[in-house]
């Protein structure tokens, strides 16, 4: 039997059906039913269940963006930080092997291939950059997981929810029967305010980056597959092989779900930074890893193709949208 904490939010909700699918007994549990963030409280649940695995899915990304993070710090540090920490204590305490949901927020920029060797290209935002990448994307390697984060506490400039999620990988990497399973900009069929496709639907100008991307279903199919198959217990790369511009995914959504609305772009760093808050830093994770244990994941234009084919619109949020277009 699975314990899933976090269990009514975007990512947590996935793990519950994906768990649901192939036949796997667990308890969803959110702070609703048991306040978690209380170290008593978590470890005599855990004691008294025993669970054979936990997964962490509890987290604060911020509302509507990363950018409420930076005024909502201590419910980010709490969250993304502390929390983490006392879910391992308790898990280490138990006995209690652990997936914890992170990020590859910490990591800015990528490798590339240039003259003979690779070189950290940490903007890629550069027009150069992106012209090369538009070419040449085979020239472009992402972060290994046992990369140092660039984008931290420890290196700025970072944002405030990149800082916390690389404190709490600092805190349990290495920790007894820890899996570390890294996410970048969920996504999938279903609309939903954390889904990257809606966000790029919503936004009057998108800020276009390159960047990978995790298809959700195919995410969380991934970290479960890692744990039916006892791989190594560490840190893995949890993302759809082969980056994409936010451009690119933007625009496919627009010819399937919105033809003939007009796409706009920040024309700069420098105009986009006058209204967003926290840094927005792009980088490409490398998965080679996640594919040497045996888990294989599709395409990254694949995946947005196949969710995009299959949208399901929330129809309350849609209906608020229009109203929202009628004239005053």
């Amino acid at each position: 039997m699975f314990l899933l904490l976090g269990a009514t939010g975007y990512i947590g909700q996935a793990f519950a059906k994906e768990l649901t699918r192939r036949g796997q007994s667990f308890i969803p549990l959110s702070r609703s039913a048991l306040d978690y963030t209380r170290f008593e409280l978590l470890f005599n649940y855990v004691r008294n269940i025993q669970p054979e695995f936990l997964i962490n899915a509890a987290g604060f990304s911020g509302r509507p963006n990363m950018d409420g993070c930076e005024t909502e710090r201590m419910k980010t540090f709490q969250a993304n930080t502390l929390l983490p920490q006392t879910i391992a204590r308790v898990c280490l305490m138990t006995h209690t092997p652990l997936g914890h949901v992170s990020s590859g927020c910490f990591y800015a920029g990528a490798k590339v291939f240039e003259n003979g060797e690779l070189r950290l290209e940490q903007d890629l935002g550069r027009g150069e950059v992106r012209a090369l990448f538009e070419s040449n994307p085979e020239r472009f390697f992402g972060f290994k997981e046992l990369d140092e984060p660039n984008s931290s506490f420890r290196n700025p400039p970072c944002s405030f929810h990149s800082g916390t999620k690389a404190l709490a990988e600092e805190a349990l990497r290495g920790g007894h029967q820890t899996y570390i399973w890294r996410c970048r900009l969920p996504f999938n069929e279903l609309d939903h305010p954390s889904n990257l496709l809606t966000k790029l639907q919503s936004y009057d100008r998108v800020y276009d980056q390159i960047t990978s991307i995790s298809h959700l279903d195919d995410y969380v199919s991934a970290c479960l597959d890692l744990v039916e198959a006892k791989a190594a217990f560490g840190i893995y790369n949890v993302t759809n092989p082969g980056a994409v511009t936010t451009r690119r995914v933007a625009e496919l959504a627009q010819a399937r779900l919105r033809p003939g609305r007009p796409l706009n772009y920040w024309a700069s760093d420098e105009e986009f930074y006058r209204s967003a808050k926290a840094p927005r830093l792009s980088c490409i994770l490398d998965v080679s890893k996640l594919s040497r244990a045996g888990v294989k994941m599709r395409s990254a234009e694949e995946a947005v193709e196949d969710a995009l084919s299959r949208w399901q619109i929330d129809a309350r949020r849609e209906w608020r949208r229009l109203l929202d277009e009628v004239p005053a």
